[in-house]
C-alpha cells in the first residue's frame, strides 16, 4: 500500500509500512487487542476473519517492521465497516491511528465502498476526535452496545 505523505508523528514515512494481515500475524494482533480492549476478541475470531470471511480485510501497521497496530474493515458491496482498530499504547498519540485508518478508507474505496461506518464508545472522545478529523459524522446511538459495561456506542459514518 502507498505510504503516507510527510511525517507520522515522530516517525519518518520510510519507517512506517502497511500490509494485509496473515494468519501468522494473529499473535501480534492478539497482543495489541488484549492491551487495548476490556473484552478482547479471541484467537479463533481473528482466524475466522482472516481465513474465512470473504468480506474482511485486516491491515497491519508496522514501525521498523514491528507490528504496532491493526485495523479490520469489512467491505460488503458498496458499504464498509470498521470492526476494530488499535495501536500499541507506547505508539499512540503519534499519528499512527490516523494513518492506518486513512489506509483502511483507501482500501474500502478500492473495493467499491461508497461509505464507511464504525461504532465508538460514547466516552471515547479521543477516538471520536480522530474520526471527525477524517470526515466522520455522527449517525446515531446503539444503546448498551458494549458487553463489558453496557456503555452506549456512537455510530459514525463517512462518505468515501
Amino acid at each position: 500500500m502507498a505510504g503516507i505523505k510527510g511525517k507520522v508523528g515522530v516517525f519518518l514515512e520510510e519507517r512506517v509500512t502497511y500490509r494485509l494481515a496473515k494468519v501468522s500475524d494473529i499473535p501480534d494482533i492478539l497482543e495489541i487487542e488484549r492491551i487495548s480492549f476490556p473484552t478482547p476478541w479471541t484467537e479463533e475470531a481473528f482466524y475466522n476473519e482472516i481465513v474465512h470471511n470473504q468480506f474482511a480485510y485486516y491491515l497491519i501497521i508496522e514501525v521498523d517492521f514491528k507490528p504496532v497496530g491493526y485495523c479490520g474493515v469489512w467491505v460488503v458491496i458498496d458499504e464498509a465497516h470498521i470492526t476494530n482498530i488499535a495501536i500499541l499504547p507506547e505508539y499512540r498519540g503519534q499519528g499512527l491511528g490516523e494513518a492506518i485508518l486513512a489506509q483502511a478508507l483507501r482500501l474500502a474505496k478500492r473495493y467499491g465502498a461508497k461509505k464507511l461506518s464504525l461504532e465508538v464508545r460514547v466516552s471515547n472522545s479521543v477516538a471520536q476526535n480522530l474520526y471527525r478529523k477524517l470526515g466522520f459524522q455522527e449517525g446515531g446511538i446503539r444503546k448498551n452496545y458494549y458487553s463489558d459495561n453496557g456503555e452506549d456506542a456512537l455510530v459514525m459514518w463517512v462518505k468515501i
